[in-house]
């Protein structure tokens, strides 16, 4: 437990960086404010942060990984939390209305779409890791002009709209494990040898 707690800054900037780029998508919209989401993730990659979907698809089986992932989506929540807190009025109301989508979708809905984002997050982090950014300039407005769900930008959404409920919960989760499973679709599908 020692060992998982040492990250909770690195996530917390994490959950931070990724509510930026939240903010600044529900303040511009459409395809600019796309791509200046994108400066969340450009900034978890470039500094390493522990960012849920940039760490799902490299994680090694182990001892401590469930706890290690549990920390990490708390530390990335509370970040997203500590943005939502400056939230401007129309912000909030944006957010509202993305909510709003996400519970109108519906479970299997936002299960499903959370997948290609998870997939689209590790391509991008693994091009990054490699020195290569354009993909992830690219990556983050092609899931958001696809309505693919992102389970740390929803934690910003929610937080800012002040709608958490018990169908919001559990369309979230819903959301965290579609991610994960698209975070490893490679290495499902795709066997390194």
């Amino acid at each position: 437990m020692k060992e998982s707690l040492k990250i909770v800054p690195s996530a917390l900037l994490a959950g931070i960086s990724i509510a930026i780029g939240g903010y600044v998508y529900t303040t511009v919209t459409g395809l600019w404010g796309a791509i200046l989401f994108a400066f969340g993730l450009l900034t978890v990659v470039h500094y390493g942060l522990h960012l849920f979907t940039g760490k799902a698809g490299f994680f090694t089986s182990g001892k401590g990984v469930a706890q290690l992932f549990t920390v990490i989506l708390f530390g990335n929540v509370a970040g997203c939390w500590l943005v939502s807190l400056i939230a401007s009025a129309p912000v909030v109301a944006a957010c509202q209305g993305i909510v709003a989508g996400r519970l109108e979708a519906g479970y299997l809905s936002n299960f499903l779409l959370a997948i290609p984002c998870g997939f689209i997050m590790t391509t991008a982090v693994e091009f990054g890791r490699q020195g290569r950014f354009l993909p992830l300039l690219f990556g983050v407005p092609v899931f958001i002009m696809c309505g693919f769900r992102h389970s740390i930008a929803d934690a910003f959404y929610y937080t800012a709209a002040a709608t958490w409920s018990a169908a919001l919960i559990v369309n979230w989760l819903l959301i965290v494990l579609g991610n994960f499973v698209g975070c490893n679709l490679y290495r499902l599908l795709i066997r390194k040898g």
